[in-house]
């Protein structure tokens, strides 16, 4: 009988294990038939020399198309855009949403209506917001520079998207603009679930906020702000459809995912342009290869 207990709870243990997989199952199948067999054709493709009117006849070539890729300056400029809006836009972010989330998580008459206002630009779809901004920031017709110019901030009317340097910058904060919210929603969350006894005891003793903010808050909202970040920046890493509707694709500020669209799509490369999708892939997995499990030990050593 001594021996039989062990046995048993190794049993349960198994069943418990079996009935997990077969619950995640549905799941698991539905994942791999939309996303991983798609991204397992699209890494095929890239060792091809596909193109649309040759798919079925495409011939294996090998690492051909990352060399050409990796010759290629404008794939570097398509590198370096996305890096730049994602180093920039990511910190941007995590910063206002943090203001936006210690405003929302204070007790103040309103304080529904101000979280369901502040989440508008996070709900309306990419696609709309993108448009609107497109319009806003239009140098014959914008409103962006009508008030500006009414504000004797300058004097003509700035190409806010035609610039090479400034469309960047207007990507970057119509990126902070409509994402900022899901952050500040993401740290709202964590805040509400740290222990309140620490905001009592603070304002018992008439500890002042920028420092209750900075020893208390803030150490305690790391594992938070930590995880936000990374998945905004493995998000940011992918950004297509708001760089694509405000510039129409223009290969001065092109991301990765916009430089693959354009040889899979406008010049029919498929292989070529798969290539492109592979490295993104490339640079995606990689970082969070790295990302995750260094700022996990980060996380394990503040807990």
């Amino acid at each position: 009988m001594m021996k039989l207990g062990p046995i048993r709870k190794k049993q349960k243990a198994k069943n418990g294990c079996l009935t997990n997989w077969l619950f995640l199952a549905p799941c698991l199948i539905v994942i791999i038939l939309c996303a991983g067999w798609p991204l397992l054709r699209t890494v095929f493709l890239s060792f091809t020399d596909a193109t649309l009117d040759n798919f079925r006849g495409a011939n294996f070539i090998g690492m051909d198309n990352f060399v050409a890729l990796a010759r290629d300056n404008e794939w570097w400029r398509a590198v370096l855009n996305t890096f730049v809006i994602a180093i920039i836009s990511v910190p941007m972010e995590t910063f206002l949403g943090m203001i936006i989330a210690l405003i929302l998580h204070k007790n103040f008459r309103g304080r529904g209506w101000m979280r369901a206002i502040v989440l508008i630009p996070w709900t309306i779809p990419t696609i709309v917001s993108a448009r609107m901004w497109a319009w806003m920031l239009n140098d014959v017709y914008g409103i962006v520079n009508e008030l500006l110019i009414k504000a004797s901030l300058i004097d003509a009317p700035i190409p806010w998207i035609a610039s090479n340097t400034l469309s960047i910058v207007s990507i970057i904060l119509v990126d902070v603009w409509k994402t900022t919210p899901y952050m500040a929603l993401l740290l709202l969350a964590g805040l509400q679930s740290l222990p309140q006894d620490c905001f009592e005891a603070a304002e018992v003793d008439s500890i002042p906020f920028t420092k209750t903010l900075i020893k208390i808050i803030l150490p305690l909202m790391k594992p938070t702000i930590i995880v936000a970040m990374i998945f905004r920046t493995l998000d940011a890493l992918r950004i297509f459809d708001l760089i694509y509707v405000l510039s129409n694709g223009n290969s001065s500020n092109a991301t990765m995912s916009i430089y693959a669209r354009k040889h899979l799509v406008d010049y029919a490369d498929v292989g070529y342009g798969s290539a492109a999708a592979t490295m993104l892939l490339f640079f995606v997995v990689f970082l969070g290869i790295i990302y995750v499990p260094f700022n996990r030990k980060k996380i394990q050593d503040l807990d």
